[in-house]
């Protein structure tokens, strides 16, 4: 069965055809810049070259439909027609309490995402037009929404719960949801299959690090904990966004600069993190680590070393929140593609772990891999993430 997994948001939408009984990647492609002006897609079949044209997107049921137009196009398409894609599956950022797993979206469940919103202002009411463009041009195809909370809600309360008062959980469920979790989830169950072991004998830390980025504590195959909290802003300093803060901070900026909590909230989630602490330097880390290898940059350095150290002390509370670790799991654009982040996290700080690096198999790239010595009693490994292929298979285990 043919799959497509669509992830949409404000203005682009994502997607890749995905064969689920061979897990093959088909095609994938991105439109960009929906209702703007100089919007454009991207297509590239599995194997072939990446073709590219700017065309007019009103909406997101328009980029569908060119979606749709590409992935069945007579010369450069991948299939013949619609007959041959067997489901949809959609990233969902946010599910609330009330999903623990894949789902199929029927108008109740498109109801209890939009209730959401409030929760993930920007992602899921994105998430919503998706569906529905979905719906409207492909009627009788099943739609499966798979969520980034789902993954989380083994949480137990000890540690999902704030220490506020209670009434605020009751009456607004205000908790850590976590988010990520689909790659979280990926990353956990295929780091079992490379360490031979199954994943409900194993203490696993995943640290998915890039532009946004959590680490999460899998015990025995269950999130029992995770960095981000109510909102993807909490937690590991990422690319624009500060994590963990004082609350205080926030009165006593605005009070000092006659700000609103939104322009403060704002400011924590588009002008923080490694932008912030390299003086608006760059919150791209392939710049901020070719600043600091080349010029010694100051400013690259100081935001590099908050990162490192922020989520290796993270580890440590996992590590403990878990009575022990088995392995430590990077992935994700900064954890996949960084060596230097990779050393300065394990050879600065997790030495007590017993963690001794294999130098030269941190240097690599681009594959499932044991970066750790033999005789490191807790292992380290690069696990690159497939969020696509997660949703896939959650999508077609529900349709089957």
């Amino acid at each position: 069965m043919n799959i497509l997994v669509i992830n949409s948001g404000s203005s682009s939408l994502k997607f890749q055809l995905i064969d689920a009984d061979t897990e093959e990647l088909i095609a994938k492609g991105l439109c960009e810049r929906i209702g703007i002006d100089a919007s454009q897609i991207s297509f590239t079949p599995a194997g072939g070259a990446k073709q590219k044209k700017q065309v007019p997107m009103a909406d997101h049921r328009e980029a569908i439909r060119l979606m749709l137009d590409v992935l069945t196009n007579p010369e450069t398409g991948v299939v013949k027609d619609l007959s041959q894609i067997g489901a949809v599956g959609h990233r969902i950022v946010h599910g609330g309490e009330k999903f623990s797993g894949a789902t199929l979206i029927t108008p109740e469940v498109e109801n209890e995402i939009a209730a959401c919103s409030d929760l993930a202002p920007l992602h899921n009411p994105a998430n919503l037009i998706g569906i529905r463009a979905c719906k409207a041009l492909m009627p009788g195809v099943p739609m499966v929404a798979v969520f980034d909370t789902a993954f989380h809600q083994t949480m137990p309360e000890e540690a999902y719960l704030y220490g506020i008062p209670y009434r605020y959980y009751e009456q607004y469920r205000i908790r850590r949801y976590g988010f990520h979790g689909t790659s979280h989830d990926y990353v956990s169950k295929r780091a079992a299959a490379v360490l031979g072991r199954p994943v409900e004998e194993l203490k696993l830390i995943v640290c998915h690090l890039g532009n946004g980025a959590s680490v999460s504590a899998v015990k025995y195959g269950k999130c029992v904990d995770t960095s981000m909290g109510l909102t993807p802003l909490e937690g590991l300093i990422m690319g624009t966004r500060s994590g963990d803060v004082d609350p205080a901070v926030i009165e006593f900026i605005a009070h000092k600069e006659g700000k609103s909590i939104e322009e403060i909230t704002n400011m924590l989630n588009k002008e923080s993190g490694v932008l912030g602490l390299s003086d608006g330097f760059s919150s791209d880390f392939r710049d901020l680590e070719d600043a600091w290898e080349k010029e010694k940059n100051p400013n690259a350095a100081r935001a590099l070393k908050a990162y490192a150290l922020r989520t290796a002390k993270y580890v440590g509370a996992y590590a403990a929140a878990m009575n022990g670790v088995d392995a430590v799991c990077f992935t994700a654009g900064v954890g996949e593609n960084s060596p230097i982040m990779r050393t300065m996290i394990c050879g600065d700080y997790l030495g007590y772990l017993g963690i001794t690096l294999d130098e030269e198999a941190n240097a690599k790239r681009g594959k499932d891999m044991v970066i750790s010595t033999p005789e490191s009693a807790t292992k380290v490994l690069v696990i690159p993430t497939n969020e696509e292929l997660a949703i896939a298979r959650q999508t077609y285990a529900l349709i089957k």
